[in-house]
């Protein structure tokens, strides 16, 4: 298994929007974070500069998003529908796409249930509940 290190991902997210930015091919993986990085413009001149990404950190508890951590999340997303895994997991983000009448927002809502599935696994120190997770998705596809 892959397991990137954070200097790995802010690298990557960088080398990304620069490849978008100069018209060069990329991978698939690439293609769909560059995809992600073009609905988040209020992030690209963190995406701009390398060296400073490599430093930067982002405290939550001063309101500040990671951009990193949140492109991974979206990332995470489309690549857990793509193969429905968690069995269910792409049926409850069409769902919820359909409900919300946008993939952006329906990923944001899944990022919610993520987190939260994420945050329960390591304060229990169990393994992620992924029920519980497409539970969590499903319920906001189908509340008002």
């Amino acid at each position: 298994m892959f397991t990137p290190s954070q200097a790995d991902v802010r690298r990557f997210f960088c080398s990304v929007y620069a490849k978008g930015r100069a018209g060069q091919p990329m991978e698939a993986i690439e293609t769909i974070a560059s995809q992600w990085i073009a609905e988040h413009p209020e992030y690209h001149a963190d995406f701009a500069d390398a060296d400073a990404a490599l430093e930067k950190m982002y405290d939550v508890e001063a309101g500040k998003t990671n951009p990193f951590l949140h492109l991974s999340m979206h990332l995470s997303i489309s690549e857990q529908c793509s193969i429905d895994q968690p069995r269910g997991i792409r049926q409850a983000v069409e769902l919820l796409t359909a409900r919300r009448n946008s993939l952006h927002d329906a990923h944001h809502e899944t990022m919610d249930c993520l987190g939260q599935m994420v945050w329960e696994s390591q304060r229990a120190g169990r393994p992620p509940d992924g029920a519980a997770y497409i539970d969590c998705v499903q319920r906001r596809a189908t509340k008002d």
